[in-house]
C-alpha cells in the first residue's frame, strides 16, 4: 500500500512504498531465502533484503543477489552491509532526488527518528520528480510562477488560454514597470542623445549583450546549485572566477563592435561603445552569478532569478553605463 496519503507532500513520506522485504538480524541466510520467497509474489521492484533488530531498527541490507550467493547456515547478520544509506521520512523530495544522482543505488529504505524503516523509494518514482523540479525550475527561469503540475498534468498543447495567461502575465507586468527605469534613463541623457545620434544605433547591441551574459551566467550557476556542486559559501571564488571569465567575453565582444562603430560613427563612438561593452558585460555576468545566491540565502528558489528579471536589471544598469561613459569620455 502507498503511503503517500500519511505524510506532508513534496516529501519521502509521500513518495515511499512498502513493498519491501525485512528480516531480523539473527536469521540464516536459508531461512531469509524462505521469507524472501513468501513475501516477494506480491511485491514488486524488490533489489535488497533490509535486516532490523529487535525494536524494528534497520540495522544491515543485502542485495538479493549477494542473499542468494551467501552460505545458507551462515547468519545473516553476518554477511550484512551495515553501511546503509537511508533518507529520512520528512526529507525534501529535492534532496532525495539528489541522493539518488549521488548514488548507484536503485531503491533506499525511508526511516523514522527512531531508525526504524517505513517504505522504500524506488528510483524510477524520483525520476517523475526529477522531471517536475526541472519543469519548475524552468517555469520559474521563464517568469511563469512555481506550479509546474498544471502543464505536467494537461500538457502544453491542451492548457486554456486563461491558465497560459493567467501564469505568464504578472511578472510581464512587474517587468514592464522595471524597464520603466530604462526609459528613464534615457530621458536623462535626452541632450546627450540629441548631440551624437550615433549612439542610438548601438543601445539595443549593449544592453541586450550585459543581458544575454547575465542569463548565461545564471543558467550556469542554477544548474551548478541544483545538482550540489555549488553552495552559498562559494560566492566569493565563483564571483572572483566570474570577473576573469566575464572580462575575456568583454574585452572578445568589444573588439568586435569597435569595427562597427568605426563605420558607423568614428573613433570617438567606437572607443565610446568598446568601453562599454566591456563593462556591461562583466557587470551583466556578475548580476547573473549573485542573484541565485541573493535568492538563496533569502531562502528562495535560485530558479526565481529568472532570465527576464536579470535582463531587465541589466538595461537598467547598462543605459546608465553607457550614457555615462558617452558623456565623459565625449564631454558632452
Amino acid at each position: 500500500m502507498n503511503k503517500k496519503q500519511d505524510f506532508k507532500i513534496e516529501t519521502a513520506g509521500s513518495l515511499m512504498k512498502d513493498e519491501y522485504v525485512s528480516v531480523t538480524k539473527d536469521v540464516t541466510i536459508e531461512e531469509a531465502v524462505v521469507i524472501l520467497r513468501e513475501n516477494v509474489k506480491d511485491k514488486h521492484n524488490i533489489y535488497y533484503m533490509y535486516i532490523v533488530d529487535d525494536f524494528k531498527e534497520l540495522v544491515g541490507v543485502l542485495t538479493i543477489r549477494e542473499l542468494l550467493a551467501a552460505d545458507g547456515e551462515a547468519k545473516i547478520a553476518d554477511v550484512m552491509v551495515e553501511n546503509i544509506v537511508t533518507i529520512p521520512v520528512d526529507e525534501d523530495q529535492e534532496e532525495v532526488a539528489s541522493v539518488f544522482r549521488d548514488t548507484d543505488l536503485v531503491s533506499m529504505p525511508v526511516t523514522n527518528e527512531d531508525k526504524q524503516i517505513l517504505g522504500v523509494i524506488h528510483v524510477e518514482d524520483i525520476l517523475d520528480v526529477m522531471q517536475l523540479e526541472a519543469t519548475e525550475d524552468f517555469h520559474k527561469m521563464a517568469s511563469m510562477g512555481t506550479t509546474p503540475a498544471d502543464f505536467s498534468e494537461m500538457g502544453l498543447m491542451n492548457a486554456s488560454i486563461g491558465l497560459l495567461y493567467r501564469k505568464r502575465i504578472v511578472w510581464l507586468v512587474v517587468l514592464v514597470f522595471m524597464n520603466i527605469f530604462s526609459g528613464a534613463g534615457i530621458a536623462y541623457f535626452e541632450d546627450i542623445i540629441a548631440s551624437n545620434v550615433a549612439l542610438v544605433f548601438f543601445l539595443p547591441l549593449l544592453i541586450d549583450s550585459g543581458g544575454n551574459a547575465g542569463s548565461q551566467s545564471a543558467t550556469l550557476v542554477i544548474r551548478a546549485m541544483t545538482i550540489g556542486d555549488v553552495k552559498i559559501k562559494d560566492w566569493f571564488k565563483m564571483f572572483t572566477k566570474e570577473i576573469s571569465v566575464s572580462a575575456l567575453m568583454g574585452f572578445t565582444m568589444a573588439a568586435a563592435v569597435s569595427v562597427m562603430g568605426i563605420i558607423r560613427g568614428g573613433l570617438d563612438i567606437a572607443v565610446v561603445v568598446a568601453l562599454t561593452m566591456t563593462i556591461i558585460v562583466i557587470i551583466g555576468s556578475l548580476i547573473g552569478m549573485s542573484l541565485p545566491f541573493v535568492f538563496d540565502k533569502l531562502k528562495l528558489d535560485p530558479a526565481t532569478a529568472s532570465g527576464p528579471l536579470i535582463t531587465s536589471i541589466a538595461d537598467i544598469v547598462g543605459v546608465l553605463i553607457y550614457f555615462s561613459i558617452a558623456s565623459w569620455y565625449l564631454s558632452l
